[in-house]
């Protein structure tokens, strides 16, 4: 190509770049604008798009199929990662929480299981070092009892200590060898679970002796979350391809659809699912408050009544288990705190009276 060639096509380059814009400069002003607006958009009711969504025929049903069974015959190589110390960290299109839970509760069958729905919006932390902290307590007491050793003295109860006591407990604990507590965590790369602090928190319970970790990703900046010295020493990650090609069903119920609107059916079922997740005591103080608010719903009611009632019930031995629920239902807005004309705090749930009943029916 000689330089003629060259020149005319630079030229024509510039002919075309230079005609667009005067084209944009001389129509922008004279252009009829269009006045639709986003918020004209008629959305449909949130409930109805989900509904219409279950409807939908799967497709593949055989071929995924024998993608699950072709999975199974990883269980084996799974518990031996476990028992080697490493964490099993499992990646891939579609839910993984079927597959997770089925590996559980066939291949961990002598293990005690703890499960953390990370797609929450809030986690309590807290709470699930508490009952890790409580299962190796009962583990250490039965085998020094199988031991006929003494057992320890009374110690400060797991509700009252710090996260750093309670790691500290998990890490230290005297077991058996080949003995531990695998804790199961669904999307740990979740909204409640993605802050720095609490991924944290959680490589070093992975790092804890007897404790062990089977995660989910969804996200594809996961991996962002950890350093080198969390990723490869406290989880000591055993990456897993496993795509279900399963729909996010109980992932995306808490995250809003789009072109979609909430209601107050919406708030219903997401409460509804909360509460099936917790202890009956939990669902069991829940309904204690409900039902005040309903017959007062004018007042919100004093925490001092609700464990007056409680401890009648036998549903609360102590004003700190009490607390500990009130945490629970306060991390998932299901009870807000306001003051009364007294300048006393009273608990109040954020829910119509009609949503209310709705829910107390669902989890009777």
């Amino acid at each position: 190509m000689d330089v003629d060639e060259i020149m005319d096509e630079e030229e024509e380059e510039f002919e075309f770049s230079r005609n667009y814009f005067l084209s944009k400069e001389h129509g922008g002003s004279s252009a009829k604008k269009s006045t639709n607006k986003l918020t004209d958009i008629n959305l449909v009711d949130e409930q109805e798009l989900r509904e219409a969504s279950l409807r939908i025929q799967p497709k593949h049903e055989k071929e995924i199929a024998l993608l699950m069974d072709s999975y199974k015959n990883m269980y084996p190589e799974w518990v031996l990662a476990l028992r080697s110390g490493f964490s099993l960290l499992m990646y891939g299109f579609g839910s993984k929480k079927a597959l997770i839970e089925d590996f559980a509760s066939t291949a961990l069958t002598e293990y005690s299981v703890v499960v953390i729905n990370g797609y929450l919006q809030t986690i309590n932390l807290k709470q699930v070092l508490i009952t890790l902290a409580e299962l190796l307590h009962d583990q250490v007491k039965a085998k020094r009892k199988a031991s006929s050793r003494d057992l320890p003295k009374s110690q400060q109860p797991f509700n009252s200590q710090s996260i750093e006591d309670l790691l500290t407990f998990l890490d230290e604990a005297e077991i058996e060898e080949d003995s531990f507590i695998c804790v199961i965590i669904h999307n740990i790369d979740g909204p409640g679970l993605r802050d720095f602090e609490t991924q944290q928190y959680l490589a070093r319970l992975a790092a804890c002796t007897h404790i062990c970790i089977v995660a989910s990703i969804d996200h594809v900046n996961a991996p962002l979350y950890w350093d080198k010295n969390m990723a490869h020493t406290q989880f000591n990650w055993c990456w897993y391809h496993v795509p279900t090609f399963a729909p996010y069903k109980a992932e995306g119920m808490f995250y809003p659809l789009i072109l979609a609107h909430g209601g107050a059916n919406q708030n219903v079922k997401t409460a509804t699912i909360v509460l099936q997740s917790l202890t009956p005591n939990a669902q069991s103080v829940f309904k204690v408050l409900a039902e005040h608010q309903l017959s007062h719903p004018e007042d919100g009611m004093p925490i001092s009544d609700l464990y007056s009632v409680c401890r009648e019930r036998f549903l609360v031995s102590s004003q700190v288990t009490l607390n500990s629920h009130l945490t629970e239902f306060k991390d998932h807005e299901l009870v807000k705190i306001k003051r009364d004309s007294d300048g006393q705090d009273c608990l109040h749930i954020p829910l119509a009276a009609e949503a209310l009943q709705k829910v107390l029916l669902e989890i009777s």
